[in-house]
């Protein structure tokens, strides 16, 4: 079950991830600042991927609103992980934005399944449904 879900989170993350990061090149080289691209393209991305994952990837029945309020939680952590990583190595250390964005995406995706797996979409408020995806 776990492999399935990796393949579909990998599926939904990279296509997502993909689109968003080709419209971050190109905002950017139209003159939008790299951090204000990267917030707008974040928000969009967190509402389309919460619903691909809720409903596919994870196929989780439970409380759409406890699991959103916790998709944002996550979200709003890893944004500001994004946003500290930019400033730290793009406006301080000087390096490429394009690559510490795509290695910053590379991160968050690692993190993000985890998160989403044990604390989001989570069964575990049924018995024994915590051992089960464990094992």
């Amino acid at each position: 079950m776990i492999g399935a879900q990796i393949l579909r989170y990998i599926l939904v993350g990279s296509t997502s991830n993909i689109v968003l990061y080709l419209l971050y090149i190109a905002l950017t080289a139209l003159g939008v600042g790299h951090k204000m691209a990267m917030t707008g393209l974040f928000v969009l991305g967190v509402f389309q991927t919460f619903i691909l994952n809720k409903r596919w990837t994870f196929a989780h029945a439970g409380d759409t609103q406890r699991s959103l309020f916790r998709y944002l939680i996550v979200y709003g952590g890893c944004y500001l992980l994004n946003l500290s990583i930019l400033i730290l190595f793009v406006d301080h250390l000087g390096f490429s934005h394009q690559i510490i964005q795509g290695a910053a995406i590379m991160l968050a995706a690692a993190l993000l399944f985890l998160l989403q797996k044990y604390w989001i979409f989570t069964n575990a408020d049924k018995p024994g449904q915590l051992a089960k995806e464990l094992a």
